[in-house]
Parts: C-alpha cells; structure tokens; sequence
C-alpha cells in the first residue's frame, strides 16, 4: 500500500469531533524544543536526529520499541538544578523516575544527590559508585532487611514515614551501634492541582505522617527521644507534575511553623528543610514549565521569609528533582504497524508497544505529543489515537494528536518526555519484552539497559 492509498480519517480542524486535544500545528514537520531533548532536530533530508545520529539508524541498530536518552541533555538539566541551588542546598535526584548504573555515574559526575526507595534502587546507586552519604531513604513501608541495609552502609538519611517506622530504624541502628541521620516526612494538608493518583501532601493518602491533627508534633518527640536517631529536618513532597508555585509557599509556611513549635517545645532548631520535588516539564506545547533558577529562587525566598518570621535560622534547603531531570531528556521511538479510520472519530494507529512500555497514560490520563520522524510530510493533519499491541482497551499511548494523513504501516514516529517513569514502570503485560534504554551522545549511541529477551522471561518461570 502506497503512503497515501489508506483511506484517511478527520482532517479539518473545523469537522473534528470534541475531544481534549489541540489545533494542530502549523508546520506537523516541526519539533517543539520545549517537549524534546535539546540535540532533537529535523534533518534537510526530513529525518529526525538526536545526538548527531538519526532514528532510522536508530531503529536499525537497536530495534523498536526503544528509549532513546540524550545524555547531553541529561547532564545539561542536572547542572541546570546543582547551579541554580548552590553549595547552600542540596538536590537529590528522584531515582524512582529512572535509575541504571550509567545515570548514578551522571548524577555523581554533576554534583548531585540521590534518593532511592526500594533496596533494589539503593544497589544500584551504590553498585554505581554512588558515595553512601549522598543518599537519602524514602518509603512508606522500609523492609526491616532494607533498613539494615541501609544504615550498614551509612546513607545520609532515612525519610521515616510513620510511629512504627521510628522506632524501627532507631532500634536497627542502636543494635549495630550507630545514630542514624533522618528526617519525618510531614503531610501538609496542600492539595496539589494534579491526578489524584500523583498527589501527595493531603490528608487521605498513604504518605508521611499528619500535621494539622498533631501527628507530626508527637513524632518528633518520639524521635528525638530515641538514641539511636539524629533527627535533622522535615520533609514535604506536594505532589507532581506541579506548574505553580503556591503549593509550596503554603507547604513551605506550615513546615517552619512546626520548625518553630520544635524549637519553642524542645530548644532544638533542626537544620534541614526538605521540599520534596514534584516540579512539571512540558509533554506538550500547552505545558509551561519553570526553568531551574526560577524554582530556586522562589523557594529560598518563601523559606527565608518564613522562618525570618519565625525568628529562626534558615535551615538548609533540599530539593527531589527526578522528572524534571530526566523527563524530557528521552523520546520512545515505535514503527507503526497497523493504521485504522473510525469515520467521524479519529483514526486509530497501532504500534509495536503500548501500555507495557509507557501505563501513563492509562494510569494518569497523561498527556503526550507524538510525531512523525522518520520522514518529512506536506499532508494535511489527521486526528489519531496512538495505541498499543496488547490485549487492553485501554492500551492508548497518546490519547488524541495530529500526524500527517500520509502516515503508513513501517514509519517511525516518537513520543517525547518518557525519560521519566516509562520505563521505571514498564511490565511484561502480554510477556511482552521491556525495550531498551539506549544512550546517545556526539554521534554513539550505546545500550545502558539492554532490551529484555525472551529467555530472560524463560529464566524466571521455574515451571
């Protein structure tokens, strides 16, 4: 079938269904820098590249579905966040968006911190080279096994996230003899502007310990009562996918207010303040994102403010930026396969991936961009619905976009920002095989987690 011999779905902006979707642009061929990686660009021969090298060879050498990460561009925002922070504060990648080996050794290179959250997450980091007292903790439910492991190898602190868990860690470090470094995760009551699934800092969910009831007062207490814990600041995580900053102004006074009541209540001023991270990128040209040096800014002026209020020291500020690091440094590349028109609707494009690769959009209802990348086109814009290979309903990758109406079975087109949680959260729905992260950087490409196969699968079933 010739590219423009299947029958085309809507194409008019002006016969198009109502739906959550924008006009389509302009120029369909045009790469919007705020949702790709900053070496992204189109070729004279219509191709897109990343890092010098363009997707067909991509494809070639590495299969799809793949992660295609931009070093350059990963290491570029990381310095980003260390600069605009400075020796005053600290900045802890969010290793939950994505973590491998190749990224501890980017993060330790630039300057940054590292928090992890599952005993796997700690291996990686310090099998990476990663130094023990740049890591800090998180969870809500720590193994025991996980605990130990961690203050065996003395990382910087432990976020505790409820009673038990305080006299947990305390008990473990007493029994090998150490004082561990921790911080209570406090809920502040804010109620970020984001999916229910994906806020953090209110009342009626799993995370961290209350403070408008009390909780977070009584837990302190406990733990600076415990020898076995050198208790150094509050933590505070609003949410994520956060564009506004009011959330963290409001977040920011309810902590020192507590600093404040800890200081009044036991003469000690504790010295960490952590924010949490949460800060949005741009999965399409609707997002409007705040660069680095604007955050910093604005929240060392909210802390300095409130605790200058407080006739208190301002502590010193930490910051988890995991998505806004790594979020918009990738693009997932796919090969169409199969190319569907539902008249009056939009036209259904399946690829050789789907809800194993990237669940949130099914999770979330997040939202992605998606272009044609293996070629240039001049056709006019068709509505599409990106979906996946398995056997869901719900299996959609972009929910609603334009591609040019000659798209055909064996084009290439990416989806940008899956740098984060894609393939953190990726599964083996169907036994399908998790793709590869593959690296690129001044015209190399290399694999830093390579495509699992079927054996790998195989090796698992004991039968």
């Amino acid at each position: 079938m010739s590219r423009s011999a299947h029958p085309a779905g809507p194409r008019h902006a002006d016969v198009l269904p109502e739906g959550h979707y924008s006009a389509p642009a302009a120029d369909l061929n045009a790469l919007d820098p705020k949702v790709w990686s900053h070496t992204v660009s189109r070729g004279d021969d219509g191709v897109v590249r990343v890092g010098g090298i363009d997707v067909k060879q991509l494809a070639e050498e590495f299969g799809t579905p793949g992660y295609f990460l931009d070093e350059a561009d990963f290491r570029e925002r990381a310095r980003a966040w260390r600069t605009a922070f400075g020796h005053d504060a600290d900045v802890f990648y969010a290793g939950k968006a994505f973590l491998s080996r190749a990224v501890v050794r980017w993060l330790h290179e630039e300057g940054l911190n590292l928090d992890v959250c599952s005993g796997g997450e700690l291996a990686t980091a310090l099998s990476a080279g990663m130094p023990a007292d740049r890591i800090a903790f998180h969870g809500n439910n720590k193994s025991e096994e996980e605990i130990r492991t961690a203050v065996e190898v003395g990382v910087g602190r432990i976020v505790l996230d409820s009673f038990q868990e305080i006299v947990r860690v305390a008990h473990i470090a007493q029994s090998l003899g150490k004082r561990q470094r921790a911080q209570i995760r406090v809920t502040v009551g804010v109620e970020a502007h984001t999916h229910e699934f994906i806020a953090t800092a209110h009342e009626d969910q799993k995370f961290g310990i209350g403070l408008a009831d009390g909780q977070a007062a009584e837990a302190v207490r406990r733990a600076l009562a415990l020898d076995g814990l050198e208790l150094v600041g509050i933590h505070s995580h609003i949410g994520s996918q956060i564009f506004d900053m009011a959330g963290f102004e409001v977040a920011a006074r309810r902590v020192v207010k507590l600093l404040a009541e800890v200081r009044d209540e036991h003469g000690v001023e504790l010295p960490e303040i952590d924010l949490g991270g949460g800060l949005g990128i741009a999965y399409t040209s609707e997002d409007d994102p705040r660069e680095p040096h604007e955050i910093a800014k604005a929240l060392s002026e909210i802390v300095t403010r409130e605790c200058e209020a407080a006739k208190l020291r301002t502590p010193r500020i930490s910051v988890e930026p995991g998505r806004a690091i790594v979020g918009p440094t990738a693009f997932t590349l796919y090969e169409v396969g199969t190319i569907k028109p539902l008249d009056g609707l939009r036209t259904y494009v399946s690829v050789d991936g789907g809800m194993s690769d990237n669940i949130r959009t099914a999770l979330y209802d997040a939202e992605y961009s998606v272009a044609l990348v293996s070629r240039a086109s001049d056709a006019e814009p068709m509505l599409v619905r990106v979906v996946g290979k398995h056997c869901e309903s719900g299996d959609i990758v972009v929910k609603d976009a334009f591609l040019p109406a000659d798209l055909a079975p064996g084009d290439l087109i990416a989806v940008p920002a899956t740098g984060a949680y894609c393939r953190s959260m990726a599964s083996n729905y169907n036994h399908a095989l998790r793709p590869p992260v593959v690296a690129v950087h001044d015209g190399e490409a290399r694999v830093i987690v390579r495509r699992e196969t079927e054996e790998d699968i195989l090796r698992l079933d004991v039968g």
